[in-house]
């Protein structure tokens, strides 16, 4: 998931390096070194305080910062909802709610080759992120290089062993009989382009590191367009339905990817990829796993989390699930609007931990808290007025509206909290502290929310079932925000005392 996370331009700042970090044990002579090899990873001199992507990341008003940031990645993640509802849509045009319910019992796996994907992604953006705010430019570019090399490795081992065991996986997942082959058509499609999935996704995580989010913005464009144009088509035209709603996920996903290499290709982004960086270093190495691992096992968790609710829900019938996916795919929405915030923010506190500037960390979290909760409060009423409007939009059958909507408005309830837990982890792994990160996420998904479902569901059926989450996310907003807050007013206090022994 290190001071860490996706950020600004700084083709210059090393050239100036002799100037703000003499070391009165380093020579004249190793300045200039270190003077010549910043020019050939920055290019062409520019003062820092001109570069507009750091000014916000290390100067802007903190509210305006987390707007400006975040509102850019909320802008593509609503794509990201299309492009997560339109198989819903089209596959809901069939009038089958076998089909409706498989693409949600499919769910989990995309979400696994999503944290694959973001145990690279967020490693590697978090070092870049540190590795910018300290003006390494030559790190930062060697960090980029082996993230691409790993997404590759880990999208071809994914599908080769997804592949292998896809029968067992499709039961795991709590597929019977009239779902299980309309689930095994949709997950082995899903498997079989993994490296377009998880190439796309990790792809726009290292472009935002950098603060290139409208460039990571445009590759969610291109992907979710393609998927809407290819739907149809491959549903309908070419009657393949729900293994044609994969096809078309997975071409979308390929353009999206190949709209980021693009950038890079093109030399549109302020660090690239390079030849000379191929062979990984081991401090490199153990610092992208070590924020990257725990990232990825904390949407392994809560892949788990998915799959257990969804295995409880089949008691109540296919349709249940049918609903409760449409239901959580609406939900989405109000979750890409606190998780874009919560990206957005993350360069910043990234930036701000490599610079050692905790002033502006606490402020910063204090102005994103108030963004996030204000505007998912608005997003909650919406829900709650018009929700079987919203479900009937994927479906026709009253009995998947009724239920849909029920679930709709229980758990819209997470909203205003669920931001600030996101927040609180995303700025752990940009502090390049992911053992707390990890920590909020177990506690979160094993501590309280399976427990919690289990007991509800055992103590109150249906209804107790779907109020799990929403008490979760009320107690781990407290405290994943104190926590956070503690611990930088611990570094805090640490890099006075260490200035004070310096003195």
């Amino acid at each position: 998931m290190v001071k860490n996370n996706p950020l600004g331009k700084i083709k210059t700042t090393w050239m100036n390096e002799t100037e703000t970090i003499t070391d009165l044990m380093t020579t004249n002579t190793d300045n200039k070194e270190k003077n010549i090899a910043a020019k050939e990873e920055c290019g062409p001199e520019k003062d820092q305080k001109k570069d507009r992507r750091i000014y916000i990341l290390s100067q802007e008003k903190p509210s305006l910062a987390v707007v400006k940031l975040g509102v850019p990645l909320i802008a593509g993640m609503f794509i990201m909802v299309l492009y997560n509802l339109v198989d819903t849509y089209f596959i809901g045009l069939m009038r089958d709610d076998y089909q409706l319910a498989a693409v949600n019992l499919a769910y989990p796996v995309m979400m696994i080759s999503i944290a694959i994907s973001n145990m690279i992604g967020t490693g590697a953006s978090s070092l870049i992120a540190r590795s910018l705010g300290a003006e390494d430019g030559a790190k930062a570019r060697h960090t980029l290089t082996v993230g691409f090399e790993l997404t590759i490795f880990n999208s071809l081992l994914v599908t080769a062993v997804g592949m292998v065991f896809l029968s067992a996986i499709v039961r795991g997942l709590g597929a019977r009989s009239n779902t299980f082959e309309y689930t095994r058509q949709y997950v082995q499609v899903i498997l079989l382009g993994s490296i377009f999935t998880m190439g796309n996704y990790t792809f726009g995580q290292l472009l935002r590191s950098e603060g290139s989010v409208k460039h990571s913005i445009a590759g969610m464009i291109v992907g979710t367009v393609v998927n809407i144009i290819l739907d149809p088509l491959f549903i309908f035209t070419l009657g393949l339905q729900i293994r044609g709603a994969a096809i078309a996920t997975i071409l979308g996903n390929a353009a999206g990817m190949c709209v980021s290499l693009w950038m890079y290709g093109r030399g549109k982004t302020l660090l690239t990829p390079s030849l000379r960086y191929l062979k990984p270093t081991g401090e490199i190495l153990r610092e992208i796993f070590w924020v990257g691992v725990p990232a990825t096992l904390e949407t392994l968790l809560t892949s788990a989390a998915y799959i257990v609710n969804n295995n409880l829900a089949v008691e109540y019938g296919e349709l249940t699930v049918a609903a409760m996916g449409i239901a959580q795919k609406i939900l989405s929405l109000g979750n890409y609007i606190y998780q874009g915030f919560a990206a957005g923010t993350q360069p910043i506190m990234g930036y701000n931990y490599g610079a050692a500037n905790y002033k502006r960390m606490k402020d910063v979290l204090r102005a994103g808290l108030l963004v996030v909760s204000g505007t998912e409060l608005c997003v909650m009423a919406v829900y709650g007025i018009f929700a079987p409007q919203l479900i009937g939009i994927f479906t026709d059958s009253p009995e998947v509206i009724s239920t849909g909507s029920r679930v709709l408005r229980t758990i819209m309830c997470i909203l205003p909290f669920v931001g600030a837990v996101s927040m609180s982890r995303m700025s752990f792994q940009a502090m390049g502290k992911p053992q707390f990160a990890f920590a909020i996420t177990l506690v979160r998904q094993f501590v309280l929310y399976i427990p919690l479902l289990l007991l509800l569901n055992r103590l109150f059926g249906f209804g107790g079932m779907i109020w799990a989450q929403p008490v979760t996310e009320m107690i781990m907003m407290a405290a994943s925000v104190a926590l956070l807050l503690g611990i930088i007013q611990r570094e805090d206090r640490g890099g006075v005392q260490d200035a004070a022994q310096c003195r």
